[in-house]
């Protein structure tokens, strides 16, 4: 059947790759309306740094090699947005600072090169955070992203880019990064499902480093068996990876279909974390919750309450343990090497070096590698980097100890809906806790995923989280299947479908 070009863009990527898989619909077709959707509402929204120019051409090498009757991946031919935070052979690789403005890497993130080798054609690079230090991508070298529901408010962050793109229907599928929650709380205010999955289960290869004991690459997508696909063809072990982890891993997609025919959570034993759905969480967000939480338990799953008392601290000792490998990683962006390099006529390589970072890096950077700096210095490692490590080990051990009682752990994936933009821009407390909920699941290693459970009050998407033991992710897509299926028979389609229509595209 014959699909208008604006009615591809709004296709789930799953439906969309097997459309392209069946002939229905070629690549460069699927490609090009979504170039199109982007150069029609990427004005407002500027989800993408850079578009790939090369697009069509590697759609067109696609249908050649289907038509030539090769057996390609499931996914061949379908587009793909990259956070700006991989590294892309032949396209700009920029962190979102303006001291790799313009660099273009020698090689891909191991991520990158398996998407490539599944023939996903990359539509191009999306807008984050600088060095992914942010929860709203307003702290982007190149201006913020706007969150397609409203374009005054954030898309969240860091990796707001992703989401917005996969919100706006410019990409079916993306790329990001978790580091204390950029996957899962943009996925929050941008209606949208974000996974970040076991520590070391997804190549960190190529990703450039903000806190290297955190960070994992993640899927962007609207359903959930999307995430899965993409999570499939990303993950297993990577040598180029020291923390990559050399273990089987089941078929995530198998799991998350499963979970979506299944219609029941029987058996399943899911804890609300008391710490995480309490103080300094909106009244609608809470009010989203606890019917989600009545969802599940009309569905089959016993709900029960969980304690994890160590959680209170996990933002100061995220705050402390981030800043302090952020310090480290970014030394090497030093002016001799690549990236910026501001020339002092007759000066000393440090005084290059300084003069580089200084115009190079911006504030939130800086401010974060100062604190980094400042507490793994003499006199004040053991009193504040080595005591927050100490937090960490007792933040995995509640973990440890909640899933003893729970299959699965839920809460909100972040504490409001989304905030005007520069409504917390000079308040960086106020912005630290946008990540709340997320930060533990990165200090203990374990997936998460948020995905839409309903609007706020003022009509803006609000996000659950699902937590599961480390090397349980295929738990996560089946539960998380099943729940999204359950509240999108309510809502009529899944959440999506729902947002506004944006001024530059037509529906």
């Amino acid at each position: 059947m014959e699909q208008a070009p604006s009615e591809l863009t709004r296709l789930p990527g799953h439906e969309l790759a097997t459309l392209i898989a069946a002939g229905d619909v070629s690549s460069v077709e699927a490609t090009q309306a979504h170039l199109d959707r982007i150069a029609a509402v990427d004005g407002e929204i500027h989800a993408f740094l850079h578009v790939n120019g090369g697009a069509l051409e590697q759609a067109k090498a696609i249908d050649e090699r289907r038509a030539s009757g090769e057996q390609l991946h499931a996914l061949a031919g379908a587009p793909v947005a990259i956070k700006d935070v991989l590294c892309t052979i032949g396209m700009p690789s920029t962190s979102g600072s303006r001291i790799l403005e313009g660099w273009v890497p020698p090689y891909d993130a191991t991520v990158v090169a398996r998407l490539k080798a599944a023939g996903l054609v990359a539509l191009g690079k999306t807008n984050m955070d600088e060095f992914a230090m942010g929860s709203s991508t307003e702290h982007s070298a190149y201006g913020p992203t706007r969150n397609p529901w409203d374009t005054e408010r954030i898309p969240g962050g860091s990796g707001g880019g992703s989401a917005a793109a996969v919100a706006a229907f410019e990409a079916p599928f993306a790329l990001g990064s978790d580091t204390g929650g950029s996957i899962r709380q943009p996925a929050a205010v941008t209606g949208t499902v974000g996974v970040k999955p076991t520590y070391g289960g997804v190549s960190r290869y190529g990703a450039i480093a903000l806190a290297s004991s955190l960070d994992q690459v993640g899927p962007v997508t609207r359903t959930v068996l999307d995430s899965a696909l993409i999570h499939d063809v990303i993950g297993g072990h990577d040598p180029h990876d020291s923390t990559s982890l050399k273990r089987e891993w089941p078929s995530f997609t198998a799991a998350a279909r499963e979970g979506a025919a299944s219609g029941s959570l029987a058996g399943l034993k899911v804890g609300v974390v008391k710490e995480l759905d309490s103080e300094g969480i909106a009244a609608d967000v809470q009010a989203r919750f606890k019917e989600t939480v009545q969802v599940l338990t009309d569905a089959g799953a016993e709900v029960v309450e969980v304690s994890c008392p160590s959680f209170a601290y996990s933002v100061a000792a995220y705050y402390l343990i981030l800043p302090a490998e952020a310090s480290s990683n970014l030394a090497r962006f030093d002016s001799v090497r690549f990236g910026l390099r501001v020339e002092q006529q007759g000066q000393t390589v440090e005084d290059v070096m300084a003069a580089s970072r200084e115009a190079g890096f911006g504030p939130e950077v800086k401010r974060r590698i100062i604190l980094g700096t400042y507490a793994l210095s003499a006199g004040y490692y053991d009193a504040y980097y080595g005591s927050a490590q100490k937090v960490r080990t007792l933040i995995q051990r509640d973990f440890d100890a909640a899933f003893e009682q729970a299959d699965l752990l839920i809460s909100p994936a972040a504490p409001t809906t989304a905030f005007k933009i520069g409504e917390k821009i000079d308040d960086p407390l106020a912005m630290y806790v946008n990540d709340i909920t997320t930060i533990p699941a990165n200090l203990a290693g374990i997936p998460g995923m948020g995905l839409p459970m309903g609007l706020g009050d003022d009509g803006l998407p609000v996000g659950l989280q699902l937590l599961a033991p480390m090397f349980e992710d295929a738990r996560l897509y089946r539960a998380g299947a099943t729940i999204e299926a359950l509240l999108a028979d309510g809502w009529g389609g899944i959440l999506t479908t729902k947002a506004p229509e944006l001024a530059g595209g037509a529906a």
